[in-house]
């Protein structure tokens, strides 16, 4: 019984990932300019533009430095836009997840359903950049392969907790809460443009809070080649706790939200 259980959970998840693929195929367009153009605007406009002023950081160039920063907010700035208005969406006036419910996929068959668009939608953006990143000689270290693997860490980790924020709303004015003290603070102060070192000491343990800390700091060890602040471990750890404690939040969220 209980493999049977398991493949029919498994086939739910990936007909809400299908889903979710079939709608984006038809509006990809419009995510062109932030899943991809943007990243680059950031890297020639601050990477060269404000590194030509900024010189280099810890013996190396600000754009080498910074891009490790830009991937991972890349990836938690998709994760947090697409786990929001979109979720909220399908509760309150689509009634997507009301219409699936109805069938035999459960909530957290529509949470990983979900996680699995938004992993998937994080993984092509990051390549990309990753790609173009390589062209600038940005990338010191054949370990920055395994970037993309940290983005989707991190990508999980802002999405779960988010997805179940949205699913616990009934108004979509709490997304401005959510992007001024949560989304914004964490690109601007989590070691993306520069060391966390130079915040005051109090509030630096706020930024190692922030999942994109993490992420920031292993991308960075990755692709310069060098040792990050804490064990691997321990910032692989970090974020794999984070991702567990979102996807409970969420399915509780979830499953509350369609017995109301």
């Amino acid at each position: 019984m209980a493999p049977l259980t398991t493949q029919v959970t498994a086939r739910s998840t990936l007909a809400v990932l299908e889903r979710n693929l079939t709608l984006y195929r038809r509006l990809w367009r419009a995510s062109v300019f932030s899943s991809f153009v943007l990243p680059v605007l950031f890297l020639v406009g601050i990477g060269l533009g404000v590194g030509s002023h900024v010189g280099a950081i810890a013996g190396v160039d600000y754009v080498s430095w910074i891009v490790p920063g830009v991937l991972a907010s890349t990836a938690f700035q998709l994760a947090v836009g697409e786990s929001t208005y979109f979720v909220l969406s399908d509760f309150r006036w689509v009634r997507a997840y009301h219409a699936m419910r109805a069938t035999p996929v459960q909530p957290a068959d529509m949470v990983c359903g979900w996680l699995l668009y938004v992993l998937f939608r994080a993984e092509i953006a990051v390549v990309v950049f990753l790609a173009v990143t390589a062209l600038f000689g940005a990338l010191r270290s054949p370990w920055a392969l395994v970037t993309p693997l940290v983005c989707g860490l991190v990508t999980l980790a802002a999405a779960a907790p988010t997805m179940a924020f949205s699913a616990s709303i009934d108004h979509d004015s709490y997304f401005a809460l959510l992007f001024r003290f949560v989304l914004i603070p964490s690109t601007l102060f989590t070691g993306v443009f520069f060391p966390v070192e130079q915040l005051p000491v109090v509030v630096r343990p706020l930024a190692y809070l922030s999942p994109l800390w993490h992420g920031v700091e292993l991308e960075r060890a990755a692709t310069l080649g060098t040792t990050p602040p804490w064990p691997v471990a321990a910032h692989l750890g970090y974020l794999l706790v984070f991702t567990g404690a979102g996807v409970a939040w969420a399915v509780h969220a979830f499953r509350k939200r369609l017995q109301d």
